[in-house]
């Protein structure tokens, strides 16, 4: 679903890294999430993972990529394993996979969830 026009603001890509930080400290699993952005084929999440945390080995999206804004983490899939830090973004490899933080570390991840559907 495309937001309403009304809907439509600016987010503060500094504070949520900030406010899911401080979620992941107190988390269990030490990571935390938020999704700031669900289209009809497009979705973006956040995610802070402190030093050592996971995102266990899953499938690969449809089409993704990762982009680090702080901190360090590595990619595992298919035995082989990529190191991305702050700053740069890497394209989802197209097979299972896993995340580990190297250091504390933030991340958004985008997704295509499907074709996209056209809009009359």
């Amino acid at each position: 679903m495309q937001p309403n026009k009304d809907e439509i603001r600016a987010i503060s890509i500094q504070d949520q890294q900030l406010e899911l930080l401080d979620i992941a400290r107190n988390a269990h699993a030490r990571r935390a999430g938020k999704t700031l952005y669900h289209g009809d084929g497009l979705r973006q999440t956040m995610v802070a993972l402190l030093r050592d945390a996971e995102l266990a080995e899953h499938e690969s999206p449809l089409e993704a990529f990762l982009h680090v804004l702080q901190g360090k983490v590595e990619i595992q899939g298919d035995g082989r394993q990529w190191e991305v830090k702050a700053g740069e973004q890497i394209p989802i490899p197209p097979e299972r996979h896993s995340l580990t933080a190297v250091t504390d570390s933030v991340i958004t991840l985008t997704v295509l969830r499907s074709a996209p559907i056209p809009h009359d």
